[in-house]
């Protein structure tokens, strides 16, 4: 159930990643837990947390920032497995997502 009140930042495809990448390091250096509530962005700072809304089926998750991507230019933000099961979609593999701040007015 989404209690977001502020504006999204930011609108666009999620996706999604894992496979391959469990106790990789990510770009902020933390080893990569596929089931950890995080995300991988182009721009926001490692520990940045941001409410991230499905769209279309109105879940939500809080994710933390610490890796850099998605490579695909379509794409804003790319989640770990985790938080992308509890958004539902994992079977599809993206979604329509808006990020929003969390603890900024």
């Amino acid at each position: 159930m989404s209690q977001v009140a502020d504006k999204a930042f930011q609108s666009g495809t999620a996706s999604w990643y894992g496979p391959g990448f469990h106790g990789r390091r990510t770009a902020s250096g933390e080893r990569f837990n596929s089931f950890a509530m995080t995300a991988a962005h182009r721009s926001l700072p490692f520990g940045t947390k941001v409410r991230v809304v499905n769209e279309k089926n109105g879940r939500s998750v809080v994710v933390t920032v610490n890796d850099r991507g998605p490579f695909s230019r379509r794409r804003i933000i790319d989640l770990a497995k985790g938080p992308a099961q509890e958004l539902g979609l994992t079977s599809s593999g993206t979604a329509y997502v808006s990020l929003h701040r969390i603890g900024e007015n």
